[in-house]
């Protein structure tokens, strides 16, 4: 590509499509795309083409991000008075098969007429000429994510509990849902998940790392040598926290969507528990206990439930026994480390400026040091 360029700080090639913004993640063409050094995340004259195939609004487009950004990007999108949600992968390099939206988009289809708290899905794009990569668009669901701050009419003791317990029974909503029936015959593989896991996730460690962190590896020792046997297959988000949640304005608490879905299979619900319990602070917690999403949690506040309260109410909910729920939580904790590895290693080769990224030099460590406290049960 050539030298970067900059659009003025002014409305420039406005056009019936789209309005160009001062933004390199952000053009309004394919020619502004080519004279950036970093590529764009979205082109808005091509995106308006493919909405208008869709009918998706109609005019201008404004386009601006939302949430972390830091796996697939999300993108509120407004275009004739209409909003909507656009998500992608990041730029690369990435992992073979990391960050596949349309497959998420595809989850999210199948799921629909379940009982299952997620937004709904108006369009999908595999045509990576258009923006840049696949992507998809769905309807843009109000309400508020529970992470630094908590709504006034939550913030009470009431009111947060309800709040945890609704993280839990929204998860075993997802895990409740007859897959089969619902056509994902094939999406994942129902038998032998956790041992997949930590092959993938361990050829992943290989493609990702930047350094060697012995630590990280001896946990992925140990989570194979104390393997428990999995029960009934289930849909798995694979990313379930409650900062990828969405409750509604006002009381009483109420979940009324779960995002981020990239990481959805099919395989041992468990998982998705020892994930939450990874990711969720609770009051007494010192940095140390923390995890790299947990720390400076909301859910520290008075009423919120405690991790063992979650477990609880998740067994009475579902069933299911929390026997090994130690051994999920080192998975998350594992999988996390690694998985956020290929984040700084995309720092390191330029391609992001996250601040967050910069963070990891330190923390992906520091989860595989937690990972294996927990697994010696410190």
């Amino acid at each position: 590509m050539g030298a970067p360029q900059r659009p003025e700080p002014a409305l420039t090639g406005r056009s019936s499509h789209s309005v160009a913004v001062v933004s390199e993640a952000i053009v309004d063409t394919p020619a502004q795309a080519e004279a950036q050094e970093l590529e764009p995340l979205l082109v808005l004259g091509p995106l308006a083409v493919e909405l208008d195939a869709h009918d998706l609004g109609s005019g201008p487009i404004e386009a601006e991000p939302v949430g972390d950004g830091h796996s697939n990007v999300t993108f509120t999108i407004r275009r004739g008075g209409r909003e909507l949600v656009l998500r992608r992968p990041p730029r690369g390099p990435l992992p073979p098969s990391a960050h596949d939206v349309l497959r998420e988009a595809q989850l999210l289809r199948a799921i629909e007429p379940a009982d299952v708290r997620a937004p709904r899905v108006l369009a999908t794009c595999d045509d990576a000429s258009v923006i840049g990569a696949p992507f998809y668009v769905m309807e843009k669901v109000e309400g508020d994510v529970l992470t630094g701050t908590i709504p006034a009419p939550l913030d009470s003791p009431a009111q947060r509990r309800r709040a945890g317990e609704e993280l839990v029974d929204a998860l075993a909503e997802v895990h409740a849902v007859d897959w089969r029936a619902c056509g994902l015959e094939g999406y994942g593989k129902p038998t032998g998940y956790l041992a997949r896991q930590l092959r993938r996730f361990g050829g992943l460690w290989e493609h990702n790392k930047t350094r060697e962190l012995a630590t990280l590896e001896r946990v992925g020792a140990w989570l194979g040598e104390h393997l428990p046997e999995s029960g009934a297959a289930t849909i798995v988000h694979g990313d379930y926290r409650l900062g990828n949640t969405m409750f509604a304005h006002g009381a009483p608490a109420r979940l009324v969507s779960i995002f981020d879905w990239e990481l959805a299979t099919i395989g041992d619900p468990l998982a998705d528990v020892g994930y939450l319990v990874a990711t969720y602070a609770q009051p007494g917690d010192q940095a140390a206990d923390g995890t790299v999403f947990s720390l400076d949690s909301v859910t520290t506040a008075d009423g919120f439930p405690t991790r063992s309260e979650l477990i609880a109410r998740y067994e009475e909910r579902s069933g299911r026994s929390m026997r090994d729920v130690r051994w999920y939580t080192t998975l998350a904790l594992w999988k996390s480390a690694i998985f956020l590895e290929g984040s700084y290693k995309r720092l390191l080769a330029g391609t992001t400026d996250d601040p967050f990224f910069r963070t990891l030099d330190t923390r992906v460590p520091h989860l595989a040091e937690r990972a294996w406290e927990i697994a010696n049960d410190a």
